[in-house]
């Protein structure tokens, strides 16, 4: 007869039992992975190009003397506003005054020569009827009259000089624009059409900013819409500054320059900024987002959807109409926000997988889900 088997025993080997039956079932079936896909469609598209800029000032004015003296008076704040006509240095004007009264006496004594030189040839000329004098003497009085008139003219343009110049010691402001800071102080001599200015005035509103393209880039555009493939876009453009923020204020395209910088191989463009609140400098770097052309009929991929192979090709995963896993190697060109723009190897209909592209491979069942897009 056989012993009992321990309790312990039998736990166990029903265990095994029941271990051996449940391997001897089938894995349950895994259905088709879930992916999330987007379906493309065409519109128009304006692709814009960031290009490097400067800020330039409309109008630039150096303030220089034009008479010497010293610098007596500084009429206005450095770096405020001033207006065309605002006086801003105070020269010494006491020989300029003296010159003046000099040229009033000087017009005085002539226009009196002149009246006794006009008054002296009247009386020739009645002597001259009762040939009382001869046609000499007259004809020497009456140039003497006429050089006495000459003389007066002279003198007037003297004192018109004189004038002038008085009105230089008192330097005005030749434009309108906010004024930098001094560089002669009150006693300093000056002399006129010195080589250093004595401050400089920048018109800031509206301000110019020069755009520099590359001449390749500006030469495929106009083939491009020579040919038909894009559209004339708008002339309105946006800046970004240099801490990455946007600038408040659209500008436009002013004009293009007709030549080419033999040393950059770039063309350099030229577009007028409002500029109210000064935030603006001249010679400030700026990135000007221009766009160039409107591409009609494009598609737009998102970008989590298009990937690089091991050559760098760009490829993107499409659900075909079985439902299907088929991978395509796509041309992406120009990034356009947050997505690319195709130009070859996807269309209208397609629909692009952006979620689960890691989980997939081509030829894969799959379960398309539709992702919302951003319009």
């Amino acid at each position: 007869m056989f012993a009992p088997l321990p309790v312990r025993s039998l736990s166990l080997l029903a265990l095994c039992l029941a271990m051996t039956a449940c391997g001897d079932k089938p894995p349950p079936q895994k259905g088709p992975t879930e992916v999330g896909v987007v379906t493309l469609t065409t519109r128009d598209v304006t692709v814009a190009s960031e290009l490097p800029g400067r800020t330039v000032s409309t109008m630039m004015s150096q303030v220089r003397p034009q008479v010497a003296g010293v610098i007596q008076k500084r009429l206005f704040t450095e770096g405020s506003l001033v207006s065309a006509g605002q006086p801003l240095y105070e020269i010494d004007q006491r020989l300029y005054r003296a010159s003046r009264d000099e040229a009033i006496a000087a017009l005085a004594s002539a226009q009196a020569s002149a009246a006794a030189a006009q008054a002296k040839a009247r009386r020739y000329a009645t002597l001259s009827d009762n040939e009382a004098v001869s046609a000499q003497e007259r004809d020497d009085v009456n140039a003497t009259a006429r050089q006495a008139a000459a003389a007066v003219q002279q003198a007037r343009a003297s004192l018109a000089t004189s004038n002038v110049n008085l009105q230089f010691t008192l330097v005005r402001a030749p434009i309108s624009g906010r004024i930098g800071r001094t560089l002669f102080t009150q006693g300093a001599l000056v002399t006129a059409s010195q080589a250093d200015p004595l401050t400089t005035i920048q018109q800031l509103d509206p301000i110019y900013v020069d755009i520099t393209q590359s001449s390749a880039q500006l030469l495929q555009l106009r083939r491009s819409l020579a040919a038909g493939r894009t559209l004339p876009a708008s002339a309105t453009i946006r800046l970004k500054l240099d801490d990455g923020s946007d600038y408040p204020q659209a500008g436009q395209i002013e004009f293009a320059e007709p030549i080419v910088d033999v040393n950059s191989g770039t063309v350099t463009l030229r577009a007028r900024f409002p500029n109210p609140d000064g935030l603006l400098l001249p010679g400030m770097f700026v990135r000007v987002v221009a766009p160039q052309a409107v591409v009609p009929n494009a598609i737009l991929a998102p970008q989590q959807g298009i990937s690089r192979d091991p050559k760098g090709n760009a490829t993107a995963l499409v659900v075909t109409k079985d439902n299907k896993v088929e991978r395509r190697t796509v041309t992406a060109g120009q990034a356009i926000g947050d997505a690319w723009l195709i130009t070859n190897g996807l269309k209208a209909g397609d629909r692009l997988i952006v979620e689960g592209t890691d989980k997939v491979k081509p030829d894969d069942q799959v379960k398309p889900v539709t992702i919302a897009t951003k319009k």
